[in-house]
């Protein structure tokens, strides 16, 4: 059974889990937050905010100075811009690229209405495309899928062929001929 400690909050006895209250005793001070006890040691339970309010209420905070506010959008900008470089670079690469490009337009939405409103419009778009791809046949999706494949072996071969001088095409031809 539940009982009040010496500052009228209740404290389990450690016999069950069901026996605990979250409530203050009768007698204690209204508004107390209720104290957990096991083993002889009594925790406050208070409420834990997300990490999404701990940014928000930080940013928030930083905002609140002109000189702050200047601060992270010079920032925000910066780390944005090198995000997107970073994923504009690797699109023509089998990867991420496309995945580091939102990433670094999430990261400017932090601070610009414009980005927020272009992150809307991809995550709008990406789902649609998914929903639409996924209610499709199996026969449907595989050649879709085919289709990507290409899509990107091209990419990478004139990438590979106009940035480097690499033709991986001709060394195949070549390779296949002399073997």
């Amino acid at each position: 059974m539940d009982q009040p400690d010496r500052d009228g909050r209740t404290v389990a006895d450690g016999r069950s889990g069901a026996s605990r209250s979250r409530r203050p005793a009768r007698g204690g001070a209204p508004g107390r937050p209720a104290v957990r006890g096991g083993s002889g040691t009594a925790l406050a339970e208070r409420p834990r905010a997300g990490w999404r309010q701990r940014v928000r209420t930080t940013l928030e905070l930083i905002r609140s100075n002109p000189t702050g506010r200047v601060t992270l959008k010079i920032f925000i900008a910066v780390a944005g811009a090198l995000v997107v470089t970073v994923g504009i670079a690797l699109i023509p690469l089998p990867g991420p690229g496309w995945l580091i490009v939102i990433a670094g337009l999430a990261i400017w939405a932090v601070e610009f209405h414009w980005a927020r409103r272009l992150l809307g419009f991809t995550r709008r778009h990406v789902h649609n495309w998914t929903r639409w791809v996924t209610s499709r046949s199996l026969p449907v999706r595989f050649v879709l899928g085919s289709i990507g494949l290409v899509f990107v072996a091209t990419v990478v071969w004139l990438s590979l062929k106009y940035s480097l001088g690499i033709d991986l095409v001709a060394r195949l031809l070549h390779y296949l001929a002399t073997h």
